[in-house]
C-alpha cells in the first residue's frame, strides 16, 4: 500500500513542485495539504497559484486546503513534506514531530542542529540514524529530516566524488536562477540586465551545510569535514537551474582527467527518484548551461564540466535544477530513503 503523505506549505513555489512529483509517484499518496489560514477552507485549485509547467491534478485540485496544524492533519498520514518559510518551519515543524509525523523538509531552519539529519541520499545516507539520537533527546515519536540548500546540493555531490584525494579548500561562487527566491522573490526591474553579487544567508549556508554533509557519523554524534569553504553568491536572470564556479585544493594530487572520472563513476541509489547516473561530466569547455542542462537525469541529477588545472587546484563547473534537484525532489528523495530504511 502506498504511504499516506501531506504538504506543508503546499500553495507556495516549492510546494507546487512537490505536488506534481508527489501525485504520479506509486508509494506516496498525497492525503493532506496545509497552507497559510487565508487558504485553509478553501480547494486547493482556489488556493494555488499554480505556476508548475503541468496542470493540477483533477484530484489534488479539489482537495481543501487545511491550516498547518498537527490536529488539522489526519492522523493516519505517516509523513509529511515540508515546504514552509524558515521562519513558520522553526514554529511548527517541532509540534507535528511531538504529534508523531515524520517530517522530511525542506525549510532552512534546524538545518545544522546537531540532533537534525541533513542529508542528500547519495552522499550520507547513513546520516539518517541521527533519528535515533534526535527521539532520544527530544523525546517525540517523530523525526525531523532536513534535505540542503539548493545551491549546497548543487556542488557538494562533485565534492563527495573526489573526496578520497583529500578536500582541503574550496571556493565555490554560485549564478543563482531567480525562481530559488520564490515567485515574488526577485522583481522584474531589479534582475533584468542585471545580475545581483548578494544574496542574503546564502554564503553561509553553502560554508557550513557542506561541512556537515561530507561528516563523519559514528552512531552517536556527527563530526564535520575539516575542510574549508569560502562561497559567493550572485543572481542571474535564468529561470531555473543554478550554476556554480568551484575551485578545489586536495591532499593529494588531482588531474582533471581523474576528476571527471570520479565524477562519472560516483555511484547513484536504487530509489524510485534517483537518476541512473548522479553526476553528468560534460567534455565541452561550455558546459553544462542552465538552459540547456538543468533537467539532464529529469531534473534530479547534477551537471559537470569545464575541468581544468589552476594555480588554485582544479577548477569546473557544476550545475542543478534548484526547485527539482534543489529542493522539491530532494524532500521526496529523502522520503524515499526515510521508507527503505524502515522509519515510515
Amino acid at each position: 500500500m502506498a504511504v499516506r503523505v501531506g504538504v506543508l506549505g503546499a500553495t507556495g513555489a516549492v510546494g507546487q513542485r512537490l505536488i506534481q512529483h508527489l501525485e504520479p509517484h506509486p508509494d506516496f499518496d498525497i492525503a493532506a495539504l496545509t497552507a497559510s489560514d487565508s487558504s485553509a477552507g478553501k480547494t486547493y485549485r482556489q488556493a494555488a497559484k499554480w505556476r508548475v509547467d503541468s496542470p493540477i491534478p483533477n484530484d489534488i485540485g479539489e482537495m481543501t486546503v487545511t491550516a498547518t496544524e498537527p490536529g488539522e492533519v489526519p492522523d493516519d498520514v505517516d509523513l509529511l513534506f515540508s515546504s514552509l518559510p524558515s521562519s513558520i518551519g522553526a514554529e511548527v515543524e517541532p509540534d507535528f514531530c511531538e504529534a508523531g509525523y515524520v517530517v522530511s523538509s525542506n525549510s532552512s531552519n534546524s538545518r545544522m542542529a546537531d540532533d537534525v539529519p541533513l542529508v542528500i541520499p547519495e552522499i550520507n545516507a547513513e546520516h539518517l540514524d541521527l533519528i535515533e539520537v534526535q527521539r532520544d533527546e527530544r523525546g517525540w515519536d517523530g523525526a525531523l529530516v532536513k534535505n540542503p540548500n539548493c545551491s549546497t546540493i548543487t556542488f557538494v555531490p562533485t565534492l563527495a566524488a573526489i573526496a578520497e584525494y583529500g578536500l582541503e579548500k574550496v571556493h565555490v561562487s554560485t549564478l543563482q536562477a531567480v525562481s530559488g527566491a520564490g515567485y515574488d522573490g526577485v522583481s522584474s526591474m531589479e534582475i533584468i540586465d542585471n545580475a545581483i553579487p548578494y544574496i542574503g544567508s546564502e554564503e553561509d549556508k553553502l560554508e557550513t551545510e557542506s561541512r556537515k554533509l561530507l561528516g563523519e557519523f559514528d552512531g552517536a554524534e556527527l563530526s564535520h569535514n575539516e575542510m574549508s569553504v569560502s562561497a559567493s553568491c550572485n543572481r542571474i536572470p535564468t529561470i531555473d537551474g543554478h550554476l556554480e564556479n568551484v575551485w578545489v585544493e586536495t591532499e593529494d594530487e588531482l588531474t582533471p582527467a581523474d576528476a571527471a572520472e570520479a565524477m562519472r563513476s560516483f555511484p547513484s541509489l536504487d530509489l524510485r527518484s534517483s537518476p541512473e547516473q548522479l553526476i553528468h561530466v560534460f567534455g565541452e569547455p561550455d558546459r553544462p548551461q542552465p538552459r540547456m542542462d538543468r533537467t539532464v537525469g529529469g531534473g534530479m541529477a547534477i551537471a559537470a564540466g569545464g575541468l581544468q588545472e589552476t594555480p588554485f587546484g582544479l577548477q569546473y563547473n557544476c550545475l542543478a535544477h534548484n526547485t527539482i534537484r534543489g529542493a522539491a525532489g530532494a524532500s521526496m528523495l529523502n522520503g524515499e530513503l526515510l521508507l527503505e530504511n524502515g522509519y515510515l
